[in-house]
C-alpha cells in the first residue's frame, strides 16, 4: 500500500487519478436557483419603495 498502489489514496495522488477512495469536491453553483429568483421577485414587487436622503430633506423644507 504505497505510491504504486492504484487502489489506495496515495497511489491515486501519485498517479494524478481520481476515484472512490479519492473524489472529487463538488462544485457549488454559482447562480441561485429558479425558485430564489422567483421569490426576490415577488418581493421586490411587493415593497414600497423608501424616499431616499436627498428626496425625504426636500419635504421637511
Amino acid at each position: 500500500m504505497g505510491k504504486g498502489d492504484k487502489k489506495s489514496k496515495k497511489g491515486k495522488i501519485f498517479m494524478g487519478s481520481y476515484g472512490v477512495s479519492r473524489p472529487h469536491k463538488k462544485k457549488k453553483s454559482t447562480s441561485a436557483s429558479p425558485k430564489k429568483i422567483a421569490k426576490k421577485a415577488e418581493k421586490k414587487a411587493e415593497a414600497p419603495k423608501k424616499p431616499g436622503r436627498k428626496a425625504a430633506a426636500k419635504k421637511v423644507d
